[in-house]
């Protein structure tokens, strides 16, 4: 068996998502596609960083720093994963980029479409690979969903989705510093949550390829605490096909894991399950429902549950993607490639604007 390519590295930033990233880089598993190094941490601070070392991999013996641009600037790493909130992201690419190192970035990727595509045009400028590091689509439950759906039209013709995602938060109990109560950090539930229920619309809805596909008409709604938004709920509707979605998002209670999306066609259902809709093990194809109109029932069958338990949280089917890319001297990823990026970021932006939330780095 020959051995597997190596990747090194570097982490920006030492919270929670980026822990989450580091632990799945180091998980032993069959399916591993290339070997992952921790190469080197950069957080606020040098104790920072190596308190999340020795936590979070002890085995490794990265280069800890106390400044992101240090990261950058070290000549042993070949790609770097930004884990800090949304709202600096763009700063965090743009400085990468100028240091020529290909980037993995946390959804969403920036506060907007204008600080998006003013990221990937020095990506191509400068010739640098570039990701937005959406885990949901990189994960093989997805890939094998979409063929079904859209190649063996397994539920027949897909015509509407419909998913959730409820986070409560207590958002009037938080720290004023909070980044949640925070508006020039992004806060809210659509960057945060509504992201994933908009991409299960699509996903469900949409056949096209990634980033040459339909933008679908959008109604929406949001609700504020003050200046934040804590709801917000859409409707999408593509005119060609006719097909729609209906998804929301909120902070202010936590959602139902039983049912992470649904997707109806003419020929049946889907459901998928898992703990949020970030995060899906399996999903179940039900019949239609058929109503006895003498016993007064109604009722469906579950014909098949596919289930796809990841070892660790599922992260590094995106690092392996990442990886390769890079090592192929790849600009974009085929999964998430700029122009699906650009384009869910437009209609987050469209919903907001509906919605009535306003971002201090809208009016720069």
């Amino acid at each position: 068996m020959s051995e597997l390519p190596a990747i090194r590295w570097g982490i920006v930033a030492t919270g929670m998502i980026s822990s989450w990233f580091v632990e799945d880089l180091l998980v032993s598993r069959s399916d591993a596609k290339v070997k992952h190094v921790v190469q080197a941490i950069g957080s606020s601070s040098v104790q920072k960083g190596q308190d999340f070392s020795k936590q979070y991999c002890p085995n490794s013996q990265p280069a800890i720093y106390g400044s992101y641009g240090e990261v950058y600037a070290d000549p042993n790493v070949d790609i770097v994963y930004i884990g800090t909130p949304h709202a600096f992201h763009k700063q965090n690419c743009l400085d990468a980029i100028e240091a020529g190192k290909p980037i993995l970035c946390e959804k969403a990727f920036t506060i907007n479409t204008r600080e998006t595509k003013e990221v990937f045009a020095l990506a191509k400028a400068k010739g640098v690979y570039v990701a937005e590091a959406m885990w949901l689509r990189h994960r093989p439950l997805i890939q094998d969903l979409q063929r079904m759906l859209h190649k063996e039209k397994i539920i027949g013709e897909v015509f509407r989705v419909y998913s959730e995602f409820g986070l409560g938060l207590d958002i009037p109990n938080l720290p004023d510093s909070s980044r949640y109560k925070q508006p020039h950090l992004g806060a809210g539930s659509l960057l945060d949550l509504g992201i994933y229920t908009l991409t299960w619309a699509i996903l469900g809805l949409d056949a096209g390829t990634p980033g040459s596909s339909e933008k679908p008409k959008i109604l929406a709604s949001q609700s504020h605490d003050g200046s934040v938004e804590v709801t917000t709920s859409v409707i999408l509707n593509y005119t060609s096909t006719g097909r729609q979605g209906v998804v929301t998002s909120t902070t202010m209670a936590t959602g139902n894991p039983d049912v992470l999306a649904r997707i109806q066609g003419t020929k049946g259902t889907i459901e998928v399950h898992g703990t949020v809709p970030s995060d899906p093990d399996s999903f179940t194809l039900y019949s239609t429902f058929e109503r006895d109109q003498v016993k007064g029932i109604i009722g469906r069958n579950a014909i098949k549950t596919f289930e796809y338990k990841p070892v660790g949280r599922g992260y590094y089917w995106e690092a392996d993607n990442a990886a390769l890319d890079v090592l192929a001297g790849k600009l974009e990823s085929d999964v998430m490639p700029w122009a699906e990026t650009i384009r869910v970021m437009e209609m987050m932006d469209e919903i907001r604007r509906q919605g009535g939330t306003v971002y201090p780095q809208d009016e720069e």
